[in-house]
């Protein structure tokens, strides 16, 4: 049997993810989860053979929960599921050490085939978003600018992201003026609305 653990905030999603993966004959659910912080521990816990992960969750990403399984349990492959079908996460995804990569509208049989290819040493990606990723190229944000604009989603101002990011103001000006420049956009606001929509935060 092939042991699966799912990840997933919505309930109506993951209980029907986990009905529709138990109808195949070969597929055991063994751990369900709602939030990405949990989902070490659950590893851990019920040693299944693949994780299937959505990306939005409460506590950590499905992307940062895929880092920390591919660094503690490197054996455990790792389906990553999502609603928003931005590049950006495909690259991140597959750079958190993710085997696969699927849009959740996918059809079931299609998973099911994802899930075994993965298990065969397989990586699989939904072709559409690959395609879509290598249009648009790599993140040109740095980690640091990353993090500037992520804390500035809230509209904290200048001194405040200094104190939160322990940076002087002029720093987080730097850093907020250079992702405001490659991406093309004219303020604060509309950088992390580009980076959100892209997948780049």
């Amino acid at each position: 049997m092939i042991r699966l653990l799912l990840a997933e905030d919505q309930s109506m999603v993951r209980e029907a993810l986990a009905a529709l993966l138990g109808l195949e004959p070969d597929f055991e659910v063994v751990a369900q989860v709602a939030r990405g912080d949990e989902v070490l521990g659950a590893a851990r816990a019920c040693t299944p053979d693949v994780a299937l992960l959505d990306i939005e969750m409460p506590g950590k990403t499905g992307i940062e929960a895929a880092a920390e399984l591919h660094k503690e349990l490197p054996a455990l492959k790792i389906v990553v599921l999502t609603t928003f079908g931005r590049p950006g996460y495909l690259r991140s995804a597959m750079e958190s050490g993710a085997d696969a990569f699927l849009v959740k509208d996918a059809p079931a049989a299609q998973l099911a085939a994802a899930v075994r290819k993965v298990l065969a040493g397989e990586r699989v990606i939904d072709p559409t978003l690959a395609a879509a990723a290598l249009a648009e190229g790599a993140n040109p944000l740095t980690d640091r600018e990353r993090d500037v604009l992520r804390a500035a989603a809230n509209g904290a101002t200048n001194a405040e992201l200094a104190r939160t990011l322990s940076l002087s103001q002029g720093t987080v000006r730097n850093y907020l003026s250079m992702a405001i420049q490659k991406l093309a956009a004219r303020n604060r606001a509309e950088a992390v609305g580009i980076a959100r929509e892209k997948g780049w935060l």
